[in-house]
């Protein structure tokens, strides 16, 4: 099968594209498991983190991709649930361990055994990819490929990012960040939580202009004031500043809840302007956002299909998966989410 095949991590620049369309072996599915004809993969920052050595595969080659949508293809013994021509899709959580004490409170995200596909595992850059059954999902007749595939990680996280906050109907949200995962969360929000006005924090003026059009109350830099306080931010940027710029905008009790694998190091010094009695006190709060779960996933996908929730997508060949991730390392910026096509022709 074609596959886009991660060697070794590399930073994109002019002249380098860590990834590299290669030949490999189907793979066959074991026990339990199911080998999907993959259709589409959405492109995620988790894949740039990935390909750029931001985050550590435990082996190369390995192939990105965790935004996966195809057909199953051939079952494993053992597997009752999915049959061959079933639509599926497979999300970052591939599997976990299922006896553990996260796994045991419905919090299998933080399973020691954790392993996330297109990292631990092979993902879906690549013609096939083989999951537990028990860790693939059924995709709801309403949604196009092309939709669903954003929702199982930029959609899926949003919704969990936005439970986390806490929010009650009619407090105001801020998101920080205006990219795949929170052109979803506004959307998600305003449907949750219909007297709730959204405040979008955004460098790009053509973010705040997208902003607006799918319904935010305002929308400004990062730097910008709000027009009222805020009860919780969520923050989907990878870098540091936006923290430092949307505390203060924290009402008394607010929650900030940091949407993100990894901040980057480039801009550290922003930290030494985080402030105890500006930044935190009145019981401002913090927290972070680590994975998913199934359950996330599958609420994620029901939610889109019975409010309609379309993600604004880019489609684009296999071919251009490079090109893909070097956009979201430079200065591009992108409306929605950007899908890859892996009909490989």
């Amino acid at each position: 099968m074609h596959a886009m095949l991660l060697r070794q991590p590399a930073a994109y620049s002019s002249n380098m594209s860590p990834l590299e369309m290669s030949e490999v072996t189907t793979p066959t599915p074991g026990n339990g498991e199911v080998l999907v004809r993959v259709s589409v993969c959405g492109v995620c920052r988790t894949d740039l983190d990935i390909v750029e050595g931001h985050v550590a595969a435990p082996r190369y080659p390995v192939i990105p991709g965790h935004q996966v949508i195809g057909r199953v293809a051939d079952v494993g013994s053992g597997v009752s649930g999915f049959r061959e021509g079933d639509r599926v899709g497979i999300a970052w959580i591939n599997s976990a361990c299922g006896h553990c004490r996260w796994c045991r409170t419905a919090k299998e995200n933080l399973c020691p055994q954790f392993r996330s596909t297109g990292c631990d595992v092979d993902g879906g850059y690549a013609e096939y990819a083989v999951v537990p059954a028990a860790f693939a999902h059924a995709i709801p007749d309403a949604l196009a490929d092309a939709e669903a595939a954003p929702l199982l990680c930029a959609g899926a996280i949003g919704w969990r990012s936005l439970r986390l906050a806490g929010l009650s109907d009619g407090e105001r949200l801020g998101l920080a960040g205006f990219g795949a995962s929170a052109h979803l969360v506004l959307q998600l929000a305003r449907h949750r939580y219909p007297a709730s006005p959204v405040y979008v924090f955004a460098r790009n003026p053509e973010e705040r202009a997208f902003a607006l059009e799918l319904g935010a109350a305002w929308a400004g830099d990062t730097s910008d004031a709000p027009p009222e306080q805020l009860d919780a931010v969520i923050d989907t940027t990878p870098v540091w500043k936006p923290i430092v710029d949307v505390l203060p905008r924290l009402a008394p009790g607010g929650r900030l809840v940091i949407n993100a694998i990894r901040k980057s190091s480039t801009d550290q010094n922003e930290l030494l302007r985080l402030d105890y009695a500006a930044h935190l006190w009145m019981e401002r709060e913090i927290k972070s956002v680590a994975n998913v779960t199934r359950e996330d996933v599958r609420q994620t996908l029901a939610a889109a299909a019975e409010i309609g929730l379309r993600p604004t997508v880019e489609m684009l060949p296999l071919q251009l998966a490079n090109q893909a991730l070097a956009r979201l390392s430079g200065a591009t910026r992108l409306r929605g989410a950007m899908v890859l096509d892996v009909a490989v022709r």
